[in-house]
């Protein structure tokens, strides 16, 4: 590996780290269904650019590639369950608060 292909993956790696920081912050700060769904999409764009600086950095930027596309997909299917099940919980509680869940039955 270069020195220059060394300094892009840690300038990587510092922006892979920050990100989880901020994703799992936000994920155990928060209570508001949306902010949970757009923290576990900071941790999933952390997931992406670590798979693609690793690929770079080994020189297997196609296998990076295919894995981050595939990861991506995954991450829409997901969201987009996860939001419907927010607009019905929305629908039952009036709230996107999660402390409210608690109230639902059946």
């Amino acid at each position: 590996m270069s020195n220059e292909a060394a300094r892009l993956f840690l300038l990587c790696g510092m922006g892979v780290v920050l990100l989880l920081i901020v994703g799992f912050y936000s994920l155990l700060r928060t209570r508001n269904l949306v902010r949970m769904v757009i923290a576990m999409e900071i941790l999933s764009k952390a997931t992406t650019l670590a798979l693609i600086a690793s690929g770079y950095a080994t020189g297997q930027v196609g296998l990076a590639q295919a894995l981050a596309i595939t990861l991506i997909v995954i991450e829409v299917a997901v969201v987009v369950v996860a939001v419907a099940i927010i607009l019905c919980v929305y629908r039952h509680t009036d709230s996107l608060d999660v402390a409210h869940l608690r109230e639902l039955k059946g």
